[in-house]
């Protein structure tokens, strides 16, 4: 079984980091895994920070993503929420991830995961930053790959794409400095975002 990875609304909210972390899985390093009751948390949170999102076209969004990902929306783990050990508003994440057999949570929010509660899933909670760290060590060349495919498509219906610096500092902003610092020294033309 491949490496799996839950992630958690708070990674899936800003569209960079998000975008990047499905490409990645979509370049087979990972299988990502989530749940509806974190895509209703993304949902909420969108809406809430983005002025043109409508729900229609948050899911859309989701629609794409359960077909693009056939295996990743866990289902099942309501009954067990209840007797995770870690903080109650995060207890349907680790649940989640129990029942999908996830290896990691992907959150910025590691304080909801304590190791006391996620070790007997044998499941480890790592920030965005570290996860593609992670990533970027196994697979240079495809991260990199990655991220430029990715600043090239926002180049699309006309617009100029975003150049891999500009992408970097997006990266940067939405918890990954240290994943953007490394991946920068990939690309020779682009100065490493401040950390």
């Amino acid at each position: 079984m491949p490496f799996s990875a839950l992630l958690d609304a708070n990674v899936l909210i800003p569209s960079c980091l998000r975008d990047t972390l499905l490409r990645i899985a979509e370049a087979g390093l990972y299988r990502p895994l989530w749940s509806v009751g974190i895509l209703d948390e993304t949902r909420r949170h969108i809406l809430e920070l983005a002025p043109t999102a409508t729900k229609s076209s948050v899911d859309r969004m989701f629609q794409c993503m359960n077909a693009a990902f056939d295996d990743a929306l866990v289902e099942g783990y309501e009954p067990i929420v209840s007797s995770m050990k870690n903080n109650a508003k995060d207890r349907h994440v680790l649940a989640a991830a129990a029942v999908g057999r996830a290896d990691v949570i992907v959150s910025d929010d590691r304080n909801g995961f304590p190791t006391s509660a996620c070790a007997p899933f044998h499941i480890e909670c790592l920030d965005p930053d570290d996860f593609l760290l992670h990533q970027f060590d196994l697979a240079p060349q495809t991260v990199t790959s990655v991220i430029r495919e990715q600043s090239a498509d926002t180049g699309k219906a006309g617009k100029p794409a975003i150049p891999v610096s500009e992408l970097l500092q997006n990266l940067a902003r939405c918890g990954a400095p240290a994943f953007t610092h490394r991946v920068s020294r990939e690309f020779p033309d682009t100065s490493a975002p401040h950390q």
